[in-house]
């Protein structure tokens, strides 16, 4: 569903906002360690999130990566879709269709509508700080 830039960005995310709980700030090589991502990679999608304000950044000795009390709060999971991806996909027909809608639907339309519908809740809903206190608590996993 979501392009691999994208996971990686939810899960460095996840990963900087569980340090910043812990008042940390940490590195792109640390963070690309920890979600087991390519570092260059991990570093562009690293400057994506920060260039959306959905995670801030200090350069030199002692800076890194990290979340304001503001971002802990405020950051859900479409702010990082529509950083990386975009929000077109989860509007997009479920078949590719260029025209797809109520009046001229797809053979699978209404279906996918629903699906649709509920991930964008979800996305809209769930909130980085408590998938980092998921973490933090050992109830969810970011590399196996």
């Amino acid at each position: 569903m979501f392009s691999k830039a994208c996971e990686y960005a939810i899960k460095a995310a996840i990963f900087v906002a569980e340090q910043s709980l812990l008042s940390r700030r940490t590195s792109q090589k640390e963070i690309a360690s920890a979600i087991k991502g390519p570092e260059a990679f991990t570093a562009k999608t690293l400057q994506k999130l920060a260039k959306a304000d959905v995670i801030s950044s200090i350069k030199g000795p002692g800076g890194g990566f990290y979340l304001n009390q503001k971002q802990l709060q405020n950051v859900y999971l479409i702010h990082i879709v529509e950083a990386i991806d975009g929000l077109e996909q989860l509007h997009a027909c479920g078949l590719g269709l260029s025209e797809c809608n109520s009046n001229k639907p797809c053979p699978v339309h209404f279906q996918y509508k629903k699906i649709k519908e509920g991930l964008v809740h979800m996305l809209a809903t769930t909130n980085i700080k408590d998938l980092a206190i998921d973490i933090k608590k050992g109830e969810s996993f970011l590399a196996q």
